[in-house]
């Protein structure tokens, strides 16, 4: 974002063009009040800055990890929404290309000349979402792994994050349900378990299994719902609740024996 800004600032100051520092920070101060104003610019540009970069990185597989659902669907859309808007201002500049002029000389900048290298600016940002668009949604080159937890509410957060997704035209065909306690054993099996041997268990041991119990078979619930929707249609893996924190590269890397050979439900 400091950088899309800086680019317009010293837009606006090049080739004589609201050079003094009032005009400058006329335009300048517009420019970066309309970037700012709009919901999730922040992470979108940042993530068209980024995928420019990623065109000249080496790299096989990029991931990125998005933030919660209502963020991410605002992220995901954005491309559409700023390929519009970029649509009807370019609209306007044939329409009222020498009447845009004299409002860019009112806040400061140079005319003609300034509102040529505004739009050339524009032409630019259109083509880096309009690609960043594109890779969106080419099943070939990306898709979305959805990462939810046994639980009611995540579950629907997760079916109406692939609800929108499809919308959006963009492959979605795995699921990961994260922290489930033994996801190779259910409720029942655990329960039999218990009841046999609770008499050879403390009283204050005893109470704790029975949480554990009833949080497995709530999980237990949810997770049978998610294999009810999206069984047929999706990969679905069980990812077991750990007693540590997955950081660093060794802790990443035993982490993802889980991802590609998951534990059957």
């Amino acid at each position: 974002m400091e950088k899309i800004n800086s680019e317009m600032s010293s837009m606006v100051g090049s080739d004589g063009m609201g050079s003094d520092d009032d005009s400058s920070g006329g335009i300048g101060d517009l420019m970066s009040s309309l970037t700012s104003s709009i919901p999730g610019i922040d992470e979108a540009m940042s993530f068209a800055e980024l995928m420019k970069q990623v065109q000249t990185m080496d790299y096989d597989t990029i991931v990125f990890d998005t933030a919660p659902t209502g963020h991410t669907l605002r992220l995901l859309s954005f491309p559409t929404i700023m390929e519009n808007a970029l649509g009807k201002i370019m609209e306007l500049k044939n329409r009222f290309g020498g009447m845009l002029g004299q409002m860019a000389g009112m806040f400061g900048g140079g005319g003609a000349g300034m509102e040529d290298a505004m739009f050339a600016k524009l032409s630019e940002t259109r083509e880096v979402i309009n690609k960043v668009n594109d890779m969106f949604k080419d099943p070939a080159v990306t898709t979305f792994v959805c990462v939810c937890i046994p639980e009611f509410l995540s579950i629907y957060e997760t079916e109406r994050l692939i609800q929108e997704l499809t919308k959006f035209g963009i492959s979605t065909e795995n699921i990961v349900i994260n922290q489930v306690l033994f996801p190779e054993k259910d409720a029942e099996e655990l329960t039999e378990w218990f009841e046999t041997e609770k008499g050879k268990l403390s009283g204050e041991s005893a109470g704790l299994i029975k949480k554990l119990l009833a949080r497995k078979r709530m999980q237990d619930k949810y997770i049978g719902d998610c294999f009810e929707l999206y069984g047929d249609l999706f990969h679905i893996v069980l990812q077991p609740l750990l007693d540590y924190e997955v950081r660093g590269v060794e802790r990443l890397k035993e982490f993802s024996e889980t991802l590609i050979n998951p534990v059957e439900d």
